[in-house]
């Protein structure tokens, strides 16, 4: 089953740090649920593992990630992934990020991906499917913004500079995560869709993604 994502998101942080973090895989990987590191190949090419728990159902998905263009001027990055469940369904898609300097210090990040999926995932449905990975993204930008934004009454932290993807990332930590829960997703996803049909119906305000 294919699947498109199309997500748009600001964050109150300069394009000259938001950069080199999306380029680190030890820093991307720390704010993605489910997923772990397992190995870098080389600057392009890294090794992971995402883990699902679907009801009673635990399985993963071990696969690899590889930058296929890279552009430091438009701040444009795009990769192909694939991978394999341990239940014998597949996962593979390409994905780019696209990251916009704004007014005020703030970047604007387009995340664009196509992916086929087949496996146990797919019992949930192409349309829970794109609202799961709705809410997945929104758990990762909220991530990012941890790491990135500072805190209230602090100050930023220096920026790096511009980055090409990281030879010598930084460590990744220790233990592994636990798995992804789809289901309590599907289920703010469902009350989402219950939430925003009763509000358009009563001519209320709807509620934020």
């Amino acid at each position: 089953m294919a699947i498109e994502i199309r997500e748009q998101v600001e964050v109150q942080v300069p394009v000259e740090k938001v950069w080199p973090f999306i380029m680190d895989p030890h820093k991307v990987v720390t704010c993605m649920p489910g997923a772990q590191l397992d190995e870098v190949v080389d600057a392009s090419t890294f090794l992971g593992t995402v883990k699902i728990k679907v009801g009673a159902i635990t399985t993963s998905y071990k696969g690899r990630v590889q930058f296929t263009q890279v552009d430091e001027q438009t701040h444009t990055v795009q990769m192909v992934a694939d991978g394999r469940e341990t239940g014998g369904g597949m996962a593979k898609g390409t994905i780019s990020t696209r990251l916009q300097a704004l007014p005020g210090g703030k970047t604007e990040m387009v995340v664009e991906a196509n992916v086929d999926l087949t496996g146990r995932i797919m019992q949930v449905g192409r349309g829970m499917i794109q609202g799961v990975a709705h809410q997945l993204f929104l758990q990762f930008i909220a991530r990012v913004k941890e790491q990135l934004e500072p805190a209230e009454g602090q100050p930023a932290a220096a920026s790096t500079g511009a980055g090409q993807p990281a030879s010598t990332p930084s460590p990744a930590p220790a233990g592994e995560p636990p798995p992804l829960r789809i289901l309590p997703i599907v289920f703010k996803v469902i009350w989402s869709a219950i939430s925003n049909f009763f509000r358009r119906l009563f001519g209320g305000p709807a509620p934020p993604a």
